[in-house]
């Protein structure tokens, strides 16, 4: 169905653009760190892997940066390969994306008119109200508990014969916790079967709890489970911007028909299929992070900040309304961090970068909590 309706009330002389683009925000990047004399700048806003690609990783990329006048292959076939043999899937149930960012618009395209309701909890991915928005679907944003967990018995009463899209985020961002399996299983048996769920796994990688959801045996379980990754996060690719989805083969057709022809690179290509062929390195290093957010979410959590179960690679302090005044301490230390406006989200960093956020942690309880 096509939006027709005017937008806010254009300037004189100027084109008119759809309506449903005054119904979200812009989706606005990380802040770089400010530069403060003596000290050295860290970005804690992005969730970027600060570890480097493996070393071998950069010498692919480097053999491969040779042919930029040549189109990619669009099915990045080798890669899908190689992919579908490390989950267990056949190449049919797989679709390689430019970052998990285009799998979810595509998603979202296939899926979504102005005559559906999508469902996601909140807060969360930011980019869910985006796409969702801009397909003209209704939204329902459904609070997380006050643990930042999904209130999933919320979200399955939400849903309605308009629904065609539920969003699920684990570990979720910005605030941290996982979805278990058991919990998941049980919501599943509330939704129909013509609705698409999609499972955000961004961060599956650096979740180190029991009981966490396994969204590959969700998807071989539930035809209309589809799975969202990517190598943007624990393989440290996110400025090549590849991303994969699993899912029923019917779903996976659907994807492909609405994602960017020639999208992902050579070199994008090229560069994920060495360092899945490294998994047992990068899964190592997902741990080391996920070994140092532990320590650092203790730490605040000994100095009495409340910090939600942390599953990915960053921290969440629900902060309210002293979120701006947090973020303005940060800055002063020459630290970028996420505030999203009921709260800041600090990435995982270097041990030094995370050291200078404690004392600022503690300087800032100090000073407005006595």
């Amino acid at each position: 169905m096509t939006d027709t309706s005017p937008s806010a009330e254009a300037a004189p002389g100027l084109p008119r653009l759809r309506s449903a683009l005054t119904t979200f925000p812009p989706y606005i990047p990380g802040k770089p760190p400010a530069e403060v004399p003596g000290l050295t700048p860290y970005k804690l806003s992005s969730n970027e892997n600060h570890l480097p690609p493996l070393p071998a990783v950069l010498e692919t990329m480097a053999a491969h940066a040779v042919a930029p006048a040549a189109y990619p292959d669009d099915a990045a076939a080798a890669l899908r390969r190689e992919l579908a043999d490390r989950l267990g899937v056949g190449t049919d149930n797989l679709v390689v994306t430019t970052g998990a960012s285009e799998l979810l618009v595509a998603l979202t395209q296939i899926t979504s008119d102005a005559t559906t309701e999508a469902i996601y909890p909140w807060p969360s991915f930011e980019m869910y109200p985006q796409t969702t928005g801009l397909a003209g679907s209704t939204r329902i944003e459904v609070p997380l508990r006050s643990d930042g967990t999904h209130d999933l018995a919320a979200m399955a009463a939400a849903i309605t014969e308009a629904t065609s899209l539920i969003i699920l985020c684990s570990p979720n961002n910005p605030t941290g916790p996982v979805l278990r399996d058991a919990e998941v299983r049980e919501f599943l048996t509330a939704v129909p079967d013509h609705v698409v769920v999609a499972l955000d796994e961004a961060y599956w990688e650096f979740a180190n709890t029991p009981g966490a959801v396994d969204g590959l045996e969700l998807v071989a379980d539930h035809p209309n489970v589809v799975l969202l990754r990517t190598f943007s996060k624990a393989h440290g690719l996110a400025g090549l911007r590849v991303g994969y989805g699993v899912g029923h083969p019917s779903v996976i057709a659907g994807l492909l028909k609405a994602v960017i022809p020639f999208g992902v690179t050579d070199l994008s290509q090229a560069a994920a299929l060495e360092s899945l062929r490294h998994w047992d390195e990068v899964i190592d290093r997902a741990r080391q992070i996920a070994t140092i957010r532990d320590g650092f979410a203790a730490g605040l959590r000994t100095q009495g900040w409340e910090v939600p179960e942390a599953q990915g690679n960053f921290v969440w302090l629900p902060l309210g309304p002293l979120s701006d005044a947090f973020e303005d301490a940060c800055v002063a230390a020459a630290i970028a961090v996420r505030n999203l406006g009921d709260g800041v989200r600090i990435s995982i960093g270097p041990p030094e970068a995370l050291d200078r956020v404690l004392e600022v942690a503690a300087a800032f309880r100090a000073e407005h909590f006595g």
